[in-house]
């Protein structure tokens, strides 16, 4: 099958431009480039994530990439030219290699002859291990392997992404666990908001879907596209959402009709969850008088698979989610679960999508831990710290060339820069294994070919234009559960 792009994208011109001149600035004779990808065990000084730690990362994008943009017949005549037209303008010089990529045209109908090896998606990986290999799968064509390095590291998003959301998906578990005793809706208490605070489209589909492999709750609906087309599920769709309020549906009936607002909310939806923004004026009145009083009888007559989802849009989060958590509390009858923690009652809770990070997430959760508040009362939804306020370094995702053949001869490559020992990169042929005692372990040199290691992590997933392998996504997010952070939760 042909790639999914068709004529619009062009992987000749996709690649950052100082690629286009690399085939002469190697070796002569060269015959082979491998290179690798990895998130480098190093952690920035500025790392959002510091405060709760990410020393593994979530495996997740790849074969979107791969099945979007290379595989199938992606070079052709047209492309060809086109390529050629733009790199002379854009160097002002003839530095394009026609020939090299006329050659794939011709031997391989235009397929990428290149073998990209890679870990499972969802495989749960500590940094500084190898993620995936690439390599050259004919001696002419040694320069292609790090032409595709810029498109491929892209999945450095989809990773972080995926990454960012369960490191927050420990944090609510844990929580969870302790002031309730079990784990009922953890999937759904990481909303994804960020629909609007990214950059494209596309953006919103790749990070929409690398929150869906931990959380089924999202408002970023080109995400569930992206699944059912590039790695499909058992259920129709990935994620869920309820009907909600916005501030428009709100403030258009004017200041003085909000009660009628809210009132018509809840009785268009009266038998699914409703979530109702209630900070257009004043968030306390609204929980106190027209929640508490004026239309306290419709919500409790609401069903438990129905509440009320009261959302607060405004000032210090944690401030705020406590004092609505405690005005609640003196309107509703509250009672205590078998952890000693407040709960609302079930047709009631809260969820807060403002200023959500990851680290006042925890902080809210801690504020209410110590308030003796349920988790269970509360869900969250994060916007653009959950889906863009993320870069590159974040999680140090590399791509370094570390193995070539040169006049027959093989040699390994590595960099090791005097001035940064952290990026010391890994030298030869790769693999990952895992140890005795269920730890990870890159091996550097090929020494991984030895028996005594075992079974290789990398498995061939794109040969010569085709998927060789492809995972559903029932199976990331399998691959990417919590399991040993959960044995540790408090009994």
């Amino acid at each position: 099958m042909d790639s999914e792009v068709g004529t619009e994208f062009n992987i000749l011109l996709a690649t950052d431009s100082y690629k286009a001149t690399h085939y002469k600035q190697y070796p002569p004779n060269t015959s082979k480039v491998y290179s690798y990808f990895e998130c480098r065990g190093t952690q920035p000084e500025n790392s959002t994530l510091r405060k709760v730690g990410n020393e593994e990362t979530v495996f997740y994008g790849l074969q979107y990439i791969l099945c979007k943009y290379l595989k199938g017949k992606v070079v052709t005549k047209e492309k060809i030219q086109e390529a050629e037209e733009v790199y002379r303008e854009h160097f002002q010089d003839d530095v394009f290699n026609k020939k090299g990529w006329n050659y794939i045209l011709e031997k391989y109908d235009g397929h990428l002859p290149v073998e990209i090896k890679a870990v499972p998606e969802g495989s749960i990986i500590p940094r500084g291990n190898v993620l995936f290999t690439v390599e050259n799968t004919d001696p002419e064509c040694y320069w292609l392997t790090n032409w595709i390095e810029t498109i491929l590291v892209q999945t450095w998003y989809p990773i972080t992404v995926a990454t960012y959301s369960r490191e927050q998906k420990k944090i609510l578990a844990k929580a969870l666990m302790e002031t309730s005793g079990n784990l009922d809706g953890l999937e759904y208490k990481l909303h994804d908001f960020g629909y609007r605070g990214v950059s494209s489209q596309e953006t919103a589909a790749i990070g929409a879907s690398a929150h869906l492999v931990n959380f089924k709750g999202t408002d970023t609906i080109t995400g569930l596209t992206l699944i059912k087309k590039y790695y499909g599920t058992k259920d129709p769709v990935a994620g869920y959402s309820v009907p909600a309020a916005e501030h428009s549906t709100i403030t258009a009936w004017g200041k003085n009709e909000e009660k009628e607002a809210f009132k018509h909310a809840i009785t268009q939806f009266s038998s699914v969850p409703v979530s109702v923004v209630s900070d257009s004026y004043d968030i306390y009145n609204a929980c106190e008088k027209i929640w508490g009083e004026n239309l306290r009888h419709l919500i409790v007559s609401r069903s438990r698979e129905a509440p009320l989802i009261i959302r607060p849009d405004s000032g210090n989060p944690v401030e705020t989610v406590l004092k609505v958590l405690d005005i609640l509390g003196k309107k509703f009858p509250v009672t205590k679960n078998s952890r000693g923690y407040k709960l609302l009652p079930p047709y009631l809770r809260v969820i807060q999508g403002d200023g959500i990070d990851i680290n006042n997430l925890q902080e809210i959760v801690e504020s209410m831990k110590k308030e003796k508040w349920s988790i269970e009362n509360i869900s969250f939804g994060s916007g653009g710290a959950l889906l863009q306020k993320l870069t590159r370094d974040l999680l140090n995702c590399s791509f370094k060339c570390s193995y070539v053949i040169t006049n027959g001869l093989s040699l390994n490559v590595f960099k090791d820069p005097i001035t940064d020992p952290n990026k010391r990169s890994k030298k030869g042929r790769l693999s990952l294994h895992r140890t005795p005692t269920g730890n990870f372990l890159t091996l550097e040199e090929g020494k991984g070919a030895l028996e005594e290691y075992g079974h290789d992590l990398l498995q061939t997933v794109f040969r010569n234009g085709k998927m060789i392998k492809n995972y559903s996504f029932d199976e990331i997010r399998r691959n990417a559960q919590l399991s040993n952070e959960l044995e540790n939760l408090p009994p």
